[in-house]
Protein backbone atom coordinates (compact mmCIF):
# COMPACT_ATOMS: atom_id res chain seq x y z
CA UNK A 1 0.00 0.00 0.00
CA UNK A 2 1.92 2.99 -0.95
CA UNK A 3 0.87 6.43 1.02
CA UNK A 4 -1.28 9.00 -1.29
CA UNK A 5 0.10 12.36 -2.62
CA UNK A 6 -1.68 14.27 0.30
CA UNK A 7 -0.49 12.35 3.09
CA UNK A 8 2.92 12.29 1.29
CA UNK A 9 2.80 16.08 0.93
CA UNK A 10 1.56 16.55 4.66
CA UNK A 11 4.28 13.99 5.99
CA UNK A 12 7.01 16.16 4.31
CA UNK A 13 5.65 19.35 5.99
CA UNK A 14 6.30 18.16 9.37
CA UNK A 15 9.70 17.34 8.44
CA UNK A 16 12.48 19.46 11.20
CA UNK A 17 13.78 20.94 7.53
CA UNK A 18 11.82 23.28 4.98
CA UNK A 19 12.24 24.42 1.50
CA UNK A 20 14.39 27.95 1.46
CA UNK A 21 11.70 30.96 1.06
CA UNK A 22 11.50 32.64 -2.01
CA UNK A 23 13.17 36.48 -1.33
CA UNK A 24 11.13 39.00 -0.58
CA UNK A 25 10.34 42.23 -3.16
CA UNK A 26 13.84 44.40 -3.15
CA UNK A 27 14.03 47.75 -5.09
CA UNK A 28 16.26 46.31 -8.01
CA UNK A 29 17.85 49.90 -7.94
CA UNK A 30 19.16 49.34 -4.59
CA UNK A 31 20.25 45.83 -4.81
CA UNK A 32 22.11 46.62 -8.11
CA UNK A 33 23.89 49.35 -6.26
CA UNK A 34 24.12 46.73 -2.94
CA UNK A 35 26.28 44.08 -5.82
CA UNK A 36 28.55 46.80 -6.85
CA UNK A 37 29.60 47.80 -3.07
CA UNK A 38 29.94 43.76 -2.02
CA UNK A 39 32.68 44.15 -5.72
CA UNK A 40 34.47 47.44 -4.89
CA UNK A 41 38.17 46.89 -3.59
CA UNK A 42 38.25 50.28 -3.26
CA UNK A 43 36.33 50.08 0.15
CA UNK A 44 39.16 48.51 1.71
CA UNK A 45 42.79 50.74 2.31
CA UNK A 46 44.88 47.98 -0.07
CA UNK A 47 41.87 48.63 -2.71
CA UNK A 48 42.60 44.88 -3.47
CA UNK A 49 39.95 43.63 -0.84
CA UNK A 50 36.31 43.61 -0.89
CA UNK A 51 33.30 41.95 0.17
CA UNK A 52 33.62 39.04 -2.22
CA UNK A 53 37.37 37.91 -1.51
CA UNK A 54 36.29 36.37 1.70
CA UNK A 55 32.67 35.43 0.88
CA UNK A 56 33.15 34.24 -2.86
CA UNK A 57 30.45 33.73 -4.70
CA UNK A 58 31.92 31.59 -7.45
CA UNK A 59 33.08 29.41 -4.28
CA UNK A 60 29.95 28.67 -2.07
CA UNK A 61 30.19 32.13 -0.58
CA UNK A 62 33.68 31.71 1.44
CA UNK A 63 36.74 31.40 0.14
CA UNK A 64 37.87 27.81 0.90
CA UNK A 65 40.37 28.74 3.57
CA UNK A 66 40.87 27.88 7.21
CA UNK A 67 41.03 31.24 8.16
CA UNK A 68 40.69 34.51 5.98
CA UNK A 69 43.53 36.95 4.38
CA UNK A 70 42.94 39.87 5.54
CA UNK A 71 45.32 43.14 4.88
CA UNK A 72 48.93 42.96 4.44
CA UNK A 73 48.29 39.09 4.22
CA UNK A 74 47.14 38.99 8.08
CA UNK A 75 46.05 35.73 8.84
CA UNK A 76 41.91 36.09 10.15
CA UNK A 77 41.07 34.64 13.44
CA UNK A 78 38.18 32.41 12.56
CA UNK A 79 36.69 30.55 9.31
CA UNK A 80 34.79 32.92 7.08
CA UNK A 81 30.90 31.58 6.49
CA UNK A 82 28.90 31.77 3.77
CA UNK A 83 27.38 34.60 2.70
CA UNK A 84 24.94 32.45 0.91
CA UNK A 85 21.30 31.90 2.29
CA UNK A 86 23.00 34.16 5.26
CA UNK A 87 19.55 36.50 5.81
CA UNK A 88 18.30 32.81 6.86
CA UNK A 89 20.25 33.38 10.00
CA UNK A 90 19.09 34.64 13.47
CA UNK A 91 22.35 36.84 13.64
CA UNK A 92 25.33 37.62 11.87
CA UNK A 93 29.17 36.30 12.40
CA UNK A 94 30.13 33.48 13.96
CA UNK A 95 29.73 34.71 17.87
CA UNK A 96 26.54 36.29 16.76
CA UNK A 97 27.96 40.24 17.27
CA UNK A 98 25.78 41.34 14.53
CA UNK A 99 21.95 41.36 14.65
CA UNK A 100 21.47 41.43 10.69
CA UNK A 101 23.01 41.87 7.44
CA UNK A 102 23.24 45.78 7.67
CA UNK A 103 25.15 45.47 10.88
CA UNK A 104 27.56 43.21 9.57
CA UNK A 105 28.03 44.81 6.73
CA UNK A 106 30.20 47.49 8.26
CA UNK A 107 32.24 45.77 10.33
CA UNK A 108 34.63 44.38 7.59
CA UNK A 109 35.58 47.67 6.10
CA UNK A 110 36.61 49.12 9.39
CA UNK A 111 38.78 46.16 10.93
CA UNK A 112 42.24 46.81 10.66
CA UNK A 113 42.74 42.73 10.12
CA UNK A 114 40.30 42.52 7.37
CA UNK A 115 40.05 45.40 4.84
CA UNK A 116 41.73 47.80 7.22
CA UNK A 117 39.62 51.04 6.38
CA UNK A 118 37.40 53.01 8.12
CA UNK A 119 34.19 54.32 7.49
CA UNK A 120 34.84 58.00 7.03
CA UNK A 121 37.99 57.31 4.59
CA UNK A 122 35.05 54.62 2.33
CA UNK A 123 32.61 57.19 2.48
CA UNK A 124 35.31 59.88 0.82
CA UNK A 125 35.79 57.55 -1.47
CA UNK A 126 32.39 57.01 -2.34
CA UNK A 127 32.15 60.88 -2.65
CA UNK A 128 35.06 61.02 -5.16
CA UNK A 129 33.38 58.81 -7.82
CA UNK A 130 30.59 61.25 -9.45
CA UNK A 131 28.92 57.62 -10.92
CA UNK A 132 28.39 56.41 -7.24
CA UNK A 133 27.16 59.82 -5.98
CA UNK A 134 24.53 59.75 -8.86
CA UNK A 135 23.44 56.19 -8.00
CA UNK A 136 23.18 56.94 -4.40
CA UNK A 137 20.80 59.94 -5.42
CA UNK A 138 19.01 57.60 -7.24
CA UNK A 139 18.26 54.76 -5.21
CA UNK A 140 18.22 56.88 -1.45
CA UNK A 141 16.10 60.00 -3.06
CA UNK A 142 18.60 62.04 -1.85
CA UNK A 143 22.29 63.77 -1.29
CA UNK A 144 22.90 62.03 1.68
CA UNK A 145 25.63 59.34 1.63
CA UNK A 146 27.32 57.75 4.65
CA UNK A 147 27.77 54.49 5.92
CA UNK A 148 24.10 53.87 6.41
CA UNK A 149 23.05 53.91 3.08
CA UNK A 150 26.54 51.85 2.09
CA UNK A 151 25.26 49.09 4.66
CA UNK A 152 21.59 49.27 3.61
CA UNK A 153 22.65 48.77 0.33
CA UNK A 154 24.80 45.67 0.70
CA UNK A 155 22.38 44.36 2.93
CA UNK A 156 19.99 44.87 0.05
CA UNK A 157 22.09 42.46 -2.46
CA UNK A 158 23.11 39.84 -0.09
CA UNK A 159 19.23 39.01 0.70
CA UNK A 160 19.04 38.18 -2.64
CA UNK A 161 21.96 35.41 -2.41
CA UNK A 162 20.01 32.35 -1.61
CA UNK A 163 20.35 29.13 -3.48
CA UNK A 164 16.52 27.51 -3.37
CA UNK A 165 15.68 24.04 -5.47
CA UNK A 166 18.26 21.73 -4.48
CA UNK A 167 17.64 17.84 -4.59
CA UNK A 168 16.51 18.03 -1.37
CA UNK A 169 13.88 20.74 -1.55
CA UNK A 170 12.44 18.80 -4.69
CA UNK A 171 12.26 15.61 -2.33
CA UNK A 172 10.68 18.27 0.80
CA UNK A 173 8.19 19.05 -2.36
CA UNK A 174 7.08 15.80 -3.36
CA UNK A 175 9.38 14.16 -5.81
CA UNK A 176 10.25 10.77 -4.79
CA UNK A 177 12.75 10.79 -7.85
CA UNK A 178 15.02 13.43 -6.38
CA UNK A 179 17.35 11.33 -3.82
CA UNK A 180 18.76 8.13 -3.87
CA UNK A 181 17.73 5.36 -1.48
CA UNK A 182 21.63 5.84 0.11
CA UNK A 183 21.06 9.52 0.34
CA UNK A 184 17.34 8.85 2.27
CA UNK A 185 19.32 6.48 4.52
CA UNK A 186 21.92 9.66 5.03
CA UNK A 187 18.84 11.70 6.14
CA UNK A 188 17.47 9.23 8.32
CA UNK A 189 20.34 8.33 10.01
CA UNK A 190 21.03 12.43 10.14
CA UNK A 191 17.60 12.84 12.23
CA UNK A 192 17.81 9.83 14.16
CA UNK A 193 21.06 10.65 15.63
CA UNK A 194 20.36 14.24 16.84
CA UNK A 195 21.82 15.86 14.13
CA UNK A 196 18.24 18.09 13.28
CA UNK A 197 18.31 18.97 17.03
CA UNK A 198 20.73 22.00 15.98
CA UNK A 199 20.12 21.81 11.99
CA UNK A 200 16.87 22.43 11.37
CA UNK A 201 14.46 25.05 9.63
CA UNK A 202 14.93 26.76 6.17
CA UNK A 203 18.89 26.95 6.80
CA UNK A 204 19.64 23.82 8.28
CA UNK A 205 21.42 25.81 11.06
CA UNK A 206 21.54 29.47 11.46
CA UNK A 207 18.90 29.81 14.12
CA UNK A 208 20.38 29.10 17.50
CA UNK A 209 24.06 29.17 19.41
CA UNK A 210 25.87 25.78 20.76
CA UNK A 211 28.82 24.92 22.51
CA UNK A 212 31.38 23.41 20.43
CA UNK A 213 31.95 20.01 21.81
CA UNK A 214 28.80 19.09 24.37
CA UNK A 215 30.05 15.33 24.67
CA UNK A 216 33.48 15.52 24.48
CA UNK A 217 35.65 18.58 24.26
CA UNK A 218 36.80 20.28 21.39
CA UNK A 219 40.64 20.67 21.10
CA UNK A 220 42.02 23.46 19.00
CA UNK A 221 44.71 26.38 18.69
CA UNK A 222 42.10 29.15 17.73
CA UNK A 223 41.95 31.89 20.25
CA UNK A 224 37.76 32.27 19.59
CA UNK A 225 35.76 32.43 22.20
CA UNK A 226 32.60 32.31 20.41
CA UNK A 227 29.53 33.89 22.61
CA UNK A 228 31.31 34.95 25.42
CA UNK A 229 33.15 37.94 23.50
CA UNK A 230 29.84 39.38 23.10
CA UNK A 231 27.96 38.53 26.52
CA UNK A 232 30.73 38.60 28.81
CA UNK A 233 29.48 35.28 30.33
CA UNK A 234 31.63 32.00 30.90
CA UNK A 235 28.80 29.86 30.47
CA UNK A 236 28.97 31.13 26.94
CA UNK A 237 32.59 29.97 26.52
CA UNK A 238 33.13 28.14 23.00
CA UNK A 239 29.26 28.62 22.08
CA UNK A 240 28.98 29.64 18.29
CA UNK A 241 25.90 30.00 16.02
CA UNK A 242 25.57 26.81 14.21
CA UNK A 243 26.14 27.19 10.70
CA UNK A 244 24.12 26.29 7.68
CA UNK A 245 24.39 23.43 6.49
CA UNK A 246 23.16 24.54 2.73
CA UNK A 247 25.83 24.12 0.12
CA UNK A 248 27.73 22.41 2.62
CA UNK A 249 29.88 20.28 0.15
CA UNK A 250 31.03 23.71 -1.13
CA UNK A 251 31.96 25.63 2.32
CA UNK A 252 35.16 23.76 3.16
CA UNK A 253 36.99 23.66 5.29
CA UNK A 254 34.90 23.13 8.20
CA UNK A 255 33.93 24.57 11.97
CA UNK A 256 34.63 27.97 13.11
CA UNK A 257 38.79 27.56 12.97
CA UNK A 258 38.31 25.49 9.34
CA UNK A 259 40.16 22.50 11.31
CA UNK A 260 38.03 19.43 9.45
CA UNK A 261 38.84 19.43 5.64
CA UNK A 262 36.34 17.07 4.51
CA UNK A 263 32.71 16.39 5.14
CA UNK A 264 33.76 12.93 6.15
CA UNK A 265 35.76 14.35 8.87
CA UNK A 266 33.15 16.84 9.95
CA UNK A 267 30.43 14.23 10.25
CA UNK A 268 32.85 12.17 12.21
CA UNK A 269 33.86 14.89 14.79
CA UNK A 270 30.64 15.93 14.87
CA UNK A 271 29.16 12.41 16.03
CA UNK A 272 31.67 12.26 18.77
CA UNK A 273 31.96 15.47 20.15
CA UNK A 274 28.35 17.18 19.85
CA UNK A 275 26.25 13.42 20.19
CA UNK A 276 28.69 11.10 21.56
CA UNK A 277 28.65 8.17 18.72
CA UNK A 278 30.93 6.91 16.65
CA UNK A 279 29.76 6.58 13.02
CA UNK A 280 30.45 3.78 11.25
CA UNK A 281 32.09 4.25 7.76
CA UNK A 282 28.94 3.22 6.23
CA UNK A 283 27.22 5.81 8.32
CA UNK A 284 29.24 8.78 7.87
CA UNK A 285 29.30 8.03 3.94
CA UNK A 286 25.55 8.04 3.87
CA UNK A 287 25.54 11.33 5.74
CA UNK A 288 27.81 12.49 3.48
CA UNK A 289 25.97 11.59 0.78
CA UNK A 290 22.37 13.17 2.07
CA UNK A 291 24.09 16.55 2.87
CA UNK A 292 25.75 16.69 -0.71
CA UNK A 293 22.02 16.99 -1.55
CA UNK A 294 21.48 20.43 -0.09
CA UNK A 295 23.83 21.91 -2.76
CA UNK A 296 20.71 24.24 -4.25
CA UNK A 297 21.37 26.98 -7.37
CA UNK A 298 23.87 28.93 -7.28
CA UNK A 299 23.33 33.19 -7.74
CA UNK A 300 23.77 33.97 -11.56
CA UNK A 301 25.53 37.16 -10.65
CA UNK A 302 26.86 39.24 -14.00
CA UNK A 303 29.80 40.96 -12.63
CA UNK A 304 29.21 44.40 -12.30
CA UNK A 305 30.89 47.36 -14.08
CA UNK A 306 32.47 49.75 -11.25
CA UNK A 307 32.47 53.27 -11.77
CA UNK A 308 35.84 55.13 -12.50
CA UNK A 309 37.95 56.54 -9.65
CA UNK A 310 38.65 60.28 -10.34
CA UNK A 311 41.84 62.43 -9.74
CA UNK A 312 40.35 62.95 -5.81
CA UNK A 313 39.59 59.32 -5.25
CA UNK A 314 41.90 58.62 -1.82
CA UNK A 315 44.78 55.91 -3.35
CA UNK A 316 44.83 52.57 -2.50
CA UNK A 317 47.57 51.14 0.29
CA UNK A 318 48.43 48.06 -0.31
CA UNK A 319 51.94 47.65 1.42
CA UNK A 320 51.33 49.80 4.73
Amino acid sequence: MTIGTTALAQKRADEPVQTIPAVRNLDPAMVELGKKLFFDPRLSKSGFISCNSCHNLSMGGSDNLKTSIGHNWQKGPINSPTVLNSSLNLAQFWDGRAADLKAQAGGPIANPGEMAFTHELAIDTLKSIPGYVAEFKQVFKSDKLTIDEVTTAIAAFEETLVTPNSRFDRWLDGDNKALTSNELEGYKLFKESGCVACHNGPNLGGNSFQKMGVVNAYKTASTAQGRMEVTGKDADRLNFKVPTLRNVELTYPYFHDGEAATLTQAVDLMGRLQLGREFSKDENAKIVAFLKTLTGQQPQIAMPILPPSTDKTPKPRPFE
